[in-house]
């Protein structure tokens, strides 16, 4: 298709900001419960004497926009909603209203689409736990499309670049360490080239060199590959280290977004921003504290 030579006009400029975003998320909400109540279909034999489950509120009209080729860090409370928001971005979750574009692509009328996009490492990864950590990797390597000769180069790479040993890649993934078994998972994940990459607390249960090794590795394959990073964590030194932008959510709402410096600047009131602490802008932003975890709201709503 050639392009016209006509001014700029208010749909280039959507063109042109559409090439700059890797993620939109507009007003996403998701409840829990409620719905059709299906003891209603047995009432004839079994009757109803308990009461119906509360609707619960998980995200609150969250909205932000991720850039092409950032690392974009949500940084929350454990319950605060992140890892609901994830599933919705890889289309496991459907939104209950507002919208999510990835690269254009809506995560509900596109997901075929968005899935070929995209990546996503969890804080709790399942594997075939007989096999080894080599095999679960060659396994997983073949479903993505990859051939066996491209998987005995690629495989030994990723896992060296994130510390882990040669010699325990042959050991059965139930013999693996918590934070043995997320590095494989990360691993997995890089596998392919995805555009976007979801990564749900990617260093729970990493000793700290551990986290170090996975950190780098994060951010080598950001510049190598310019791929875009959405993080989520409750480790603010992690974020700091790693994001370009961050967004603080709380209660299922996103509270505040913006460069750590920024985020310093809105709560220094004259203090310089180098000895502000990031979990007291959080605290002082949100009214929550990082390391409490949070539980979502009961709402009377039906969906």
């Amino acid at each position: 298709m050639t392009r016209s030579c006509e001014p700029h006009g208010p749909e280039t400029s959507r063109e042109a900001e559409m090439e700059q975003q890797a993620l939109k998320v507009t007003n996403v909400s998701k409840y829990f419960g409620g719905g059709f109540d299906y003891r209603k279909l047995v009432s004839w034999c079994l009757p109803v004497t308990a009461s119906r489950p509360p609707v619960t509120q998980v995200l609150q009209d969250v909205s932000f926009e991720v850039r092409r080729g950032e690392i974009f860090g949500l940084i929350g409370a454990n319950g605060s909603g992140k890892s609901t928001l994830v599933r919705v971005l890889s289309t496991l979750l459907l939104p209950d209203s507002g919208s999510v574009e990835v690269f254009g692509h809506d995560v509900v009328s596109a997901s075929g689409s968005v899935r070929a996009l995209i990546n996503r490492v969890s804080a709790d990864p399942s594997f075939f736990r007989n096999m080894s950590s080599y095999e679960n990797l060659l396994f997983f390597g073949r479903i993505y499309g990859l051939s066996p000769a491209e998987i005995r180069v690629l495989v030994p790479d990723v896992l060296r670049r994130l510390g882990f040993k040669e010699e325990m890649a042959s050991e059965p993934m139930s013999h693996l360490s918590r934070g043995q078994q997320q590095k494989v998972a990360v691993a997995r994940s890089f596998l392919t080239s995805p555009v976007l990459m979801l990564l749900d607390e990617p260093t729970t249960g990493l000793d700290p060199r551990s986290r170090r090794d996975v950190q780098r590795f994060i951010r080598d394959v950001q510049r190598e590959h310019d791929v875009t990073i959405l993080l989520t964590t409750h480790d603010m030194e992690e974020a700091e280290v790693l994001c370009d932008r961050i967004s603080f959510i709380a209660g299922g709402r996103i509270v505040a977004s913006g460069t750590p410096l920024e985020l310093r600047q809105r709560v220094a009131r004259g203090r310089p921003v180098e000895e502000i602490d990031m979990e007291d802008v959080f605290m002082e932003l949100t009214g929550r504290d990082l390391e409490e975890d949070e539980a979502p709201a009961e709402v009377t709503k039906h969906v």
